[in-house]
């Protein structure tokens, strides 16, 4: 009799294969009809579940979850000032979050905002240090535009290599955010060293005038900047034959084509948009937030505006509305170190949010069917492999 250890092993890939094909597996079918406002319903079970997570891993090291939400609900919600302190640190997530989704209104990816929100803040600084004797408002508008071309500059190569050589913009803008840092950081050790600084290596403070008027509270105009942006925005790509050809671009490529459209020119045009607005974001962080120029200046708001569009599918009305909820877990995780709390709890909540904005949206989009592939039955069915594409299996009826 064959010993079943030594059988030959075709017997056993078959006897295998015979198994595996009478096993039920998920699958994913897209819901004919979808509820109005899923995103919005996604979101908002998103933030009950990531507060949910939270407060089980905050008792889990020993702190009590509703003193913490209590503070942080307090010091960003709780009154006129924590308001206008939310909107401060909603301002620069909301053009940030716009940066990208220009990009994404094609189907691009700019994941290197942190880099060209340094590099706009950079040359923004470099010509207050040049042009440091125009009154202040002139000033302010040369740093803002010098912004704008900053962020630019640090995404032609990536705009050039995805348009004209088909390189993926996804690791060459994320390649280039620690160029911009490191660039800063050399100034701040070599040329822009500020002289009076004695033993601290920092760079050289901005002028009296290059600063942001405000316009309450702890508000600046950089919001109204931030409020037009996205009202541009919005016109332009829903209401302009330019938005349009945009859109058809990144979801039809060969209809684009067919229509005339130059691909390269979009794809030239939606990503040295997209780094420009994100340098934007820098020079108003520097000139509304801050009185010099450092490393740190961005603070995570480059990369926190890659969450800020996809949770609001790359629409304008969506990046205020996720910005501002952002700008207060933000603000409210700041507020929570009085506590003994760490203010890491503001970016776990913010990944928790993503986490579970997805898994709802795919939920109300999707149904979960369980399947058997056809014929699993019977000696010559066709393998796993055959199967893999749902059109050939069949419901089960688990």
């Amino acid at each position: 009799m064959t010993d079943p250890t030594h059988a030959p092993l075709h017997t056993v890939a078959r006897g295998r294969a015979r198994w595996h094909r009478g096993l039920v597996r998920p699958v994913l079918q897209r819901r004919s009809r979808v509820a109005p406002g899923s995103q919005a319903i996604a979101f908002a079970v998103g933030i009950v579940l990531a507060l949910t997570a939270g407060a089980l891993l905050l008792w889990a090291s020993g702190n009590d979850p509703a003193a913490v939400y209590e503070r942080m609900a307090d010091s960003s919600l709780g009154g006129f000032d924590a308001i206008s302190r939310t909107l401060l640190r909603a301002t620069p997530l909301a053009i940030a979050g716009l940066a990208v989704a220009v990009a994404g209104s094609m189907g691009l990816w700019n994941i290197g905002a942190e880099g060209q929100m340094m590099a706009g803040a950079t040359v923004a600084a470099g010509c207050a240090m040049v042009a440091g004797d125009l009154p202040g408002p002139l000033l302010i508008v040369v740093m803002l535009i010098a912004g704008v071309v900053g962020g630019m500059l640090l995404m032609v190569g990536p705009a050039l290599a995805r348009a004209y050589l088909g390189v993926s913009e996804i690791i060459t803008t994320l390649m280039l955010v620690e160029v911009a840092i490191r660039i800063v950081e050399w100034l701040k050790v070599g040329p822009w060293k500020d002289p009076e600084s004695f033993g601290f290596a920092q760079i050289a403070p901005l002028p009296e005038q290059a600063s942001l008027p405000g316009l309450f509270g702890h508000v600046h105009i950089g919001v109204l900047f931030a409020a037009a942006l996205l009202l541009a925005f919005w016109l332009a790509v829903g209401r302009t034959a330019w938005g349009y050809e945009l859109r058809m671009a990144g979801s039809s490529p060969a209809t684009a084509r067919y229509a005339g459209i130059s691909l390269q020119r979009k794809i030239l045009t939606a990503l040295l948009l997209s780094g420009g607005l994100a340098g934007l974001a820098g020079a108003i962080e520097l000139t509304g937030n801050a009185t010099r120029l450092e490393p740190g200046l961005s603070s995570g708001y480059g990369f926190a505006g890659i969450i800020v569009a996809a949770l609001a599918l790359m629409r304008p009305s969506g990046v205020a509305v996720v910005a501002f909820v952002f700008g207060a877990v933000l603000r409210g995780g700041q507020s929570i170190q009085t506590l003994g709390v760490t203010s890491s709890i503001a970016t776990i909540l913010q990944a928790m949010i993503l986490i579970g904005t997805l898994v709802v949206a795919v939920l109300l989009n999707y149904r979960l069917r369980w399947v058997r592939p056809v014929g699993s039955g019977t000696d010559d069915s066709p393998s796993p492999e055959s199967t893999a594409d749902a059109t050939d299996a069949k419901p089960s009826d688990v």
